[in-house]
């Protein structure tokens, strides 16, 4: 690895904020990436309180029980990204800024995925975890990943998903926009994985109980690996370490200023709003 000439990306810890600040802060990241006010960023994340985020294409009143979601004080919020649905709790949320024009950046979404994700990789190999790729490799594979039957996201093994002991660890979504890459996604420290299906709808019992079985087999938390306690600043560092290497940068830690606050403050409003999330 070459340090002498390492690219300088900007780093970001909002720790833990409301569901609309989140959304509101990427999007407001994106714009500024996209205008040549900032180089790439990465920017790491938490959620107070915890809450359920659904992809852009959603169908939030067919897919979610959404008075089960106010019943349990849980946030709502619609992303910007694709995907489906994830409870956003005990976890490190990361996100990614960077243009499509980056040199380091492939054309598809799927290589680009492949690229950002080995920042992830190296973190959870800096947690001591062997962690690698999945790479859908039947037809059968490839034509459910197109096809998904469950709303819940970390159900489908999707193109370059890191796996930990045959099972997926880490939910990414990815937008373009303005010329830009967003990619964000979750990484679990723990899952509660019957708080997470009682919020989606499901025809019958039986279909819900199958999907949920499913899920356990393929979805994983760190806690699930390891009988020692890894705390959120573990992760942190972890996977600070992780992006540096597997993305070959250095990374500068940057203060938000007054006017990414501004802009941020701005999109908290639309993030809000019945128009955005009830729009599908």
């Amino acid at each position: 690895m070459d340090k002498v000439n390492q690219e300088e990306w900007l780093f970001i810890n909002t720790k833990q904020n409301d569901p609309y600040f989140n959304m509101a802060m990427d999007e407001a990241l994106l714009n500024f990436v996209a205008e040549g006010q900032l180089p790439p960023v990465i920017r790491f994340y938490g959620w107070n309180p915890a809450t359920l985020s659904i992809g852009y294409f959603q169908k939030l009143k067919k897919e979610i029980d959404i008075e089960k979601v106010k019943a349990e004080g849980y946030g709502l919020v619609r992303r910007a990204t694709g995907g489906r649905g994830v409870l956003h709790d005990k976890e490190l949320t990361y996100s990614v800024i960077v243009p499509e024009s980056h040199p380091a950046m492939p054309q598809t979404v799927t290589e680009a995925y492949r690229v950002i994700s080995e920042g992830l990789l190296e973190g959870f190999k800096a947690l001591g975890f062997d962690a690698y790729f999945a790479i859908p490799k039947t037809e059968e594979q490839r034509a459910k990943l197109k096809d998904p039957r469950s709303s819940v996201c970390f159900d489908a093994p999707s193109w370059y998903e890191l796996v930990v002991e045959g099972r997926k660890i880490a939910g990414s979504a990815q937008t373009r926009q303005k010329g830009v890459i967003l990619q964000h996604g979750s990484i679990l420290q723990s899952i509660d994985v019957d708080a997470l299906f009682d919020l989606f709808i499901y025809g019958n019992p039986r279909l819900k109980e199958k999907m949920k079985q499913a899920f356990y087999s393929k979805a994983v938390s760190i806690q699930d690996l390891t009988d020692k306690e890894i705390t959120i600043e573990m992760m942190e560092a972890a996977f600070y370490k992780g992006f540096e290497k597997g993305l070959n940068i250095k990374l500068i830690p940057y203060e938000v200023n007054k006017a990414l606050i501004e802009e941020t403050e701005k999109l908290i409003e639309k993030y809000k709003s019945d128009d955005w999330t009830y729009r599908k």
